[in-house]
């Protein structure tokens, strides 16, 4: 019997706790599966090991574990990969497969396009500046200056750049700061998934700032509540299911 198992990165904030419910719940509707489980990677509880225990006491005996990140860095790469070995070593007689993270996609930039679209309907002048999470993961690095090539198709009269809220540069308070003190007018873009402490100082941060007449700097929605968001994750456990791009492989030669 097969099970689904999403593990999101978790929050301090309830609220972001709910969000990631909220969001995929929605992504079960469209899968298949009978059992489907949300677990966290930290801050927030159930665990994986946790939740691993309940599927597999629901009779599963092939587990898909889901990573809900946006992208391909230290989490994805080392650490639920040493937490599913851990449950592999547990339960010998469970297969278990590893999905991928959400990556470059047009679907995600395609969000991207609508939040700032719905941020304003005058971007003339004004820079756009997308703000990741940050990793010292260099492939992180550069899937973002990806995503963020692509945006420049959307907006090719803007100046779009990254930033990042930790571990890569440049940093978003003293790159966002420049700009401001350059007069220029800025949307602010996050790359986030949920709400938590990294939006919201975000907010804060540009409310501090002291802005000239007729200066604007606009904080964009985060990305969780787009249904593009949704239509990605169910392709990635379509992919870890059907074992596309060497995951089912991966999982087994390790097991």
């Amino acid at each position: 019997m097969e099970a689904v198992i999403y593990i999101c990165h978790g929050s301090r904030l309830e609220e972001a706790k709910h969000e990631s419910f909220t969001l995929i719940d929605k992504v079960k509707k469209n899968i298949s599966v009978a059992i489907q489980e949300t677990c966290f990677l930290e801050l927030q509880q159930p665990d994986l090991a946790e939740t691993v225990r309940k599927v597999v006491n629901q009779g599963a005996t092939k587990v898909f574990i889901m990573p809900i990140l946006l992208l391909t860095a230290g989490h994805a790469k080392k650490d639920i990969p040493d937490m599913i070995e851990k449950e592999r070593n547990k339960y010998p007689a469970v297969e278990f497969v590893y999905g991928r993270a959400i990556e470059v996609d047009q679907k995600m930039v395609d969000i991207l396009a609508d939040r700032i679209k719905a941020c304003t309907d005058n971007l003339e002048e004004m820079d756009v500046l997308l703000v990741g999470r940050g990793s010292s993961d260099v492939s992180a690095v550069k899937d973002t200056e990806r995503i963020v090539s692509m945006l420049r198709a959307h907006f090719p009269q803007n100046q779009i750049d990254k930033c990042f809220l930790a571990a890569s540069q440049p940093k978003f308070e003293p790159f966002l700061l420049e700009k401001v003190e350059q007069s220029k007018s800025v949307l602010v873009l996050p790359y986030l998934l949920f709400t938590g402490l990294l939006d919201k100082g975000i907010k804060e941060y540009i409310e501090s700032l002291d802005l000239k007449e007729g200066q604007r700097v606009l904080l964009a929605d985060y990305l969780g509540h787009h249904p593009n968001v949704v239509e990605v994750l169910v392709e990635r456990v379509a992919e870890a299911r059907e074992g596309a791009n060497g995951y089912a492989t991966m999982a087994k030669r390790s097991s």
